[in-house]
């Protein structure tokens, strides 16, 4: 089995992003284009901040790691292991949608990965999640086909904001280079080159029913830094917002 080091690494990105991904979605409540997606966004929001937390609670109770309430609303930016893709403010409702559709794809190849984990924990989350993942992607994938489809600026729009998040969404699959082999011989996943692989079969056939032209992704470069602690500008006031609340009283019985 990998280090407790090695299992840390990899849980904290991947609860990251799903934290960082939620309050994202929850910005949309009551702003929301029709009341279908304004419920839409609400409950996936949930959804992910529920992933992040039973990801906080594996390390707290399988591999000795803080409370969940005060490692996710406690640390500061550096220790955020997020990708990029997940900080980027809600410019527009066509971003928002492309940056779901984009994130929760790969999500669903990264849990459907861990049916089979040798670390258990992942093979429970993977059976648990399946169902709320199966949603999110048919959410994306229908919304984004409709929007294509339903005239020139949804579908110039769609495509802008394809080219928009593309590099930043390659940048989930950033490796690690202290952990990646370690953890692919260990057979607790396939690795980020695996994964990303896989992810690219599954929106290719969902782009091309949305008539969206993916870019040459051997020209894209992708925004890598967030796994090692550089972010963007946007993290520390989101994270300020984040766990406003929770600091007003760190020790506060809820």
């Amino acid at each position: 089995m990998s280090s407790n080091a090695a299992l840390t690494d990899l849980i904290i990105k991947m609860a990251d992003d799903e934290l960082v991904q939620g309050h994202r979605n929850s910005e949309w409540t009551g702003l929301g284009p029709v009341m279908e997606e304004d419920i839409a966004f609400s409950s996936m929001a949930q959804d992910k901040i529920g992933h992040a937390w039973a990801l906080y609670r594996i390390l707290h109770e399988n591999l000795g790691g803080e409370d969940p309430d005060r490692f996710a609303f406690m640390r500061p930016e550096k220790a955020f292991k997020c990708s990029h893709l997940v900080e980027m403010p809600n410019s527009g409702y066509d971003f928002s949608l492309m940056r779901h559709f984009l994130f929760d794809h790969a999500e669903t190849v990264r849990y459907e990965s861990m049916r089979e984990s040798s670390f258990e924990p992942f093979q429970q989350l993977s059976k648990k999640f399946r169902g709320e993942l199966k949603y999110h992607t048919l959410h994306a994938d229908a919304f984004l086909i409709q929007l294509c489809n339903a005239g020139e600026e949804g579908y110039a729009r769609m495509q802008t904001a394809l080219y928009e998040t593309i590099a930043l969404a390659a940048g989930i699959f950033e490796p690690s280079a202290a952990y990646e082999e370690t953890l692919i011989a260990d057979k607790v996943y396939p690795g980020e080159k695996e994964l990303y692989s896989r992810w690219l079969d599954q929106i290719y056939p969902v782009l091309v029913k949305a008539a969206l032209n993916l870019p040459d992704m051997n020209t894209i470069t992708p925004v890598y830094g967030g796994r090692q602690g550089f972010h963007t500008s946007y993290l520390v006031p989101l994270l300020k917002e984040m766990g406003e609340v929770f600091n007003l009283d760190t020790e506060a019985s809820w």
